[in-house]
């Protein structure tokens, strides 16, 4: 088994129901695929997912330091608890500190018939 971090996924992978993502929240995803593992992260706003790879543009670090903790307190923005770097949630657009204009890296997910799922 290879230790390697992945970056992307293959589409059509069953993550489970929508409702392991809160509304308003965001959780935490590791799959382990036999080219290494991925680290990635979906907030739900409503109805809509979506869907980034956990690592700041900025150091390249994961953004947080605690499980699901990728929110700042009102929900309202994707924040790196390492240097403070805010993220919009539907773009991952960095709007305020050491990585403006950069983004977070997009990763596809969607919602079928109630499955989150790889897109």
């Amino acid at each position: 088994m290879q230790d390697e971090r992945l970056f992307s996924t293959p589409a059509g992978i069953k993550l489970g129901p929508i409702d392991m993502v809160a509304r308003g929240r965001a959780r935490n995803i590791v799959i382990q695929m036999k080219a290494g593992r991925f680290h990635g992260f979906v907030v739900r706003q409503g109805d809509a997912v979506y869907g980034y790879v956990d690592r700041c543009p900025h150091a390249g670090l994961p953004l947080t330091q605690e499980l699901d903790g990728y929110l700042t307190p009102d929900g309202s923005m994707i924040a790196c608890q390492w240097h403070g770097a805010l993220f919009r949630i539907e773009d991952g657009e960095c709007v305020g500190g050491p990585c403006v204009g950069r983004f977070l890296e997009s990763w596809p997910v969607a919602v079928s018939e109630g499955v989150l799922i790889t897109a």
